[in-house]
């Protein structure tokens, strides 16, 4: 995180927001983000200012990301900042026939013939990760993810924020997946983004490993245990550096020690601001009771080994909020009652116990909340929607829908 300082534990939010950008007539793929990028700001920079928010480019020509300006003291003003970005970059598109679609992978789009490389500023950085790992997968060039930063002060908040998060991460594509369709069919699973995300680097597994991060207790102990084998394994194939840099860990979570931050990196985007940042405020309570010591002791979540979570986590990026859990250290380390349940019980009971409302106001996150407990995350009602062998008609209809979804700020309830 930015600032004088290292911030606090949850002393700033660190949002960023990622969107394809598609055609408005046909809804496919326009790579164009350096035209809206020069649009904005009269130059390809790779970063732009736009008050509370800051637009950049990624991988992928056809996508951009918004972004908090620096570390957001609160939550709550969120949604109303970035719709008015949305609104902004797509008033911006619309004279290059194009617009903003949210969701976590393009529906129908052909990698293999669709993918471009971001051509300017940072473009070494994304030719070496073409090179060595190849770019034109899905996992690679058609992914949309929020990623969400909390900071640490010290190794002590280091600690106990990490293990957090250790904690909670098999639990977020229960609230979060929205990939169930890629390549235009429906794949079975309701976070494909997530599956192809933890075989990205599959040629240097140390980048990846389980996803779920080892437990640490330390700086020292990160930087020996995760970070120094990594950089020894990729080195061979990256001579020059480029890519040994703490940003290069694709672990579902990882340490930015370079702005004293963790970055969770598995949540995918919703269908608009508002769920994010909803999805946001409900992890960051339930971290804070963790933090906290209020549902388990830090040793006894420090107990919880990877291989434990990472089996936890692959059964969500299949069933979301009805995959089952019966393992009991995990339930106990969440407070949850001695008995086997689904995802969505488990965040269910994390609300009962106050996470939604932990870092400030409830009120401005309960809709959304409720929609996914009730209806499943933002995957199963697009798999409800489409039915089991959706049509190119059916796909399109989809991706309009979401579209429109982004644009006017609301849920996504249907194709109707």
């Amino acid at each position: 995180m930015s600032g004088d300082g290292p911030l606090a534990a949850f002393g700033g939010y660190g949002i960023e927001l990622e969107y394809m950008i598609v055609d408005r007539r046909t809804l496919a793929v326009a790579p164009i983000a350096d035209r809206l990028l020069l649009a904005a700001s009269g130059s390809f920079d790779a970063e732009i200012e736009r008050g509370p928010l800051a637009w950049s480019n990624e991988l992928a020509l056809h996508v951009i990301e918004l972004k908090t300006n620096g570390p957001a003291p609160a939550l709550e003003p969120l949604p109303a900042a970035f719709q008015c970005g949305v609104r902004d970059v797509n008033a911006l598109l619309e004279p290059l026939g194009a617009c903003l679609m949210p969701g976590a992978a393009h529906p129908w789009m052909d990698p293999d013939r669709e993918m471009r490389l971001w051509p300017h500023e940072y473009n070494a950085v994304y030719e070496a990760y073409d090179r060595i790992f190849d770019c034109r997968g899905h996992g690679w060039s058609n992914l949309q993810s929020v990623h969400l930063n909390l900071p640490f002060a010290d190794d002590h908040e280091f600690e106990r924020l990490h293990s957090a998060i250790r904690v909670i991460l098999p639990l977020l594509p229960a609230l979060a997946a929205s990939s169930p369709v890629i390549g235009g069919v429906l794949t079975g699973l309701m976070d494909t983004r997530l599956e192809y995300y933890r075989n990205n680097a599959r040629r240097i597994p140390s980048i990846t490993a389980a996803v779920i991060p080892e437990p640490v207790r330390s700086r020292h102990e990160y930087e020996q245990r995760i970070l120094a084998p990594m950089y020894a394994d990729i080195a061979p194939f990256d001579p020059g550096g480029i890519l040994q840099h703490e940003w290069l860990n694709s672990r579902g979570a990882i340490a930015r020690f370079d702005r004293s931050a963790i970055e969770i990196r598995v949540l995918d985007i919703q269908e608009h601001p508002r769920a994010d940042i909803a999805v946001a405020a409900l992890v960051c309570g339930s971290l804070r009771l963790l933090y906290e010591e209020r549902l388990a002791s830090l040793a006894a979540q420090l107990e919880l080994q990877s291989g434990t979570l990472a089996a936890i986590f692959l059964d969500a990026t299949r069933e979301a909020d009805r995959a089952v859990v019966d393992d009991r250290r995990f339930l106990h380390a969440l407070g949850f009652p001695d008995r086997k349940a689904q995802l969505r019980e488990i965040w269910q009971h994390l609300c009962e116990a106050g996470a939604l409302g932990a870092g400030g106001d409830a009120a401005p996150w309960r809709a959304s909340i409720a929609l996914i407990l009730e209806r499943g995350p933002l995957a199963r009602r697009i798999a409800d929607a489409l039915g089991p062998a959706p049509g190119r008609g059916a796909l399109e209809a989809l991706a309009a829908g979401l579209c429109r979804c982004l644009a006017e700020d609301r849920p996504f309830l249907g194709l109707g």
